[in-house]
């Protein structure tokens, strides 16, 4: 699997299960709205500091982001 794939998917994965839209998501990262949706879409790819920003948003650790297993 690509890590892109495996970002996009634990990243909604994790959205969903905390019971955010993407547009909570997006505003408790302090990111737009649409590239929450690009970025789970595979269209885009995070720098290091979105993933940072993502995992503190989810209050998950960054390694559950993009690790193979599911979260």
């Amino acid at each position: 699997m690509r890590l892109r794939f495996i970002f996009a998917r634990n990243l909604r994965l994790l959205r969903q299960s905390a019971n955010l839209s993407q547009e909570q998501l997006a505003d408790l990262a302090g990111l737009d709205r649409n590239y929450i949706g690009k970025l789970e879409r595979e269209e885009s790819s995070p720098t290091l500091d979105t993933v940072e920003m993502l995992a503190l948003a989810l209050q998950v650790e960054v390694e559950v982001l993009i690790g193979r297993s599911r979260p």
